[in-house]
């Protein structure tokens, strides 16, 4: 009696601290305005959004991401803040809003680096974004091509600022093996039958999981006409 009575106790408080887990979990993201949104952006944050094209949703179904593009704020004085990007055709820079509007549903996560960079970090990020800007994209995802794409322009940009690596480099063929049930017949098309298995690669996803990171918002924007 004296055990069942201490153990009843315990076992109500676990079951109320899986619920309250479960509960949370299960919490809708929650939506911020693009203005307040920008409030508290810094230059070196990473934006990741997930944009409609084909190739990009391939890229979130074999990462098994909600993501599959990501930016860098390298200024923050302006109007509302600037995202330096790889894009198709060139690389570039442009506002937040107009980044964001290529959002599916407007989702959104921003993160940042457990250091932030400091100011003389922040100019260095700057000049490193601006060098990479008007390169063509890369559609063959290759970390040592002379183009370039989202994922690698944030993680040389990240590390010429401050030495800290996001996101993990690793090959096709590392990449596949953890998500053994991807459909391969896209990306064997896309390479023209021939996936280069032991290519290095970073990804978004990686990028958004770097242990070097941490977010700063997870939701959504609410559309430029709804209220505040």
């Amino acid at each position: 009696m004296w055990f069942k009575s201490r153990l009843r106790p315990a076992l109500l408080t676990l079951v109320a601290a899986l619920f309250s887990q479960c509960a949370f979990a299960g919490a809708p993201l929650p939506e911020i305005s693009t203005a307040a949104l920008a409030s508290q952006l810094q230059v070196g944050d990473l934006v990741f959004i997930r944009v409609t094209a084909l190739p990009f949703r391939k890229v979130s179904e074999t990462t098994g991401s909600w993501t599959n593009h990501v930016g860098i704020v390298v200024a923050t004085d302006g109007a509302e803040p600037v995202i330096a990007e790889s894009t198709f055709p060139l690389s570039k820079r442009g506002a937040l809003s107009r980044f964001l509007d290529r959002s599916e549903g407007g989702r959104v996560e921003i993160s940042r680096l457990n250091s932030p960079p400091t100011a003389a970090q922040q100019q260095v990020l700057a000049r490193a974004a601006q060098k990479r800007l008007g390169i063509f994209y890369d559609t063959g995802f290759d970390l040592h091509s002379n183009r370039q794409f989202c994922s690698r322009f944030v993680h040389e940009v990240v590390h010429e600022a401050t030495g800290i690596n996001v996101g993990e480099v690793e090959t096709f063929s590392a990449m596949l093996a953890r998500n053994p049930d991807t459909k391969l017949g896209f990306w064997r098309v896309w390479y023209f039958g021939s996936i280069p298995w032991q290519r290095e690669t970073v990804t978004p996803a990686s990028v958004m999981n770097s242990p070097q990171l941490r977010p700063v918002f997870d939701g959504y924007v609410k559309p430029a006409n709804a209220s505040a």
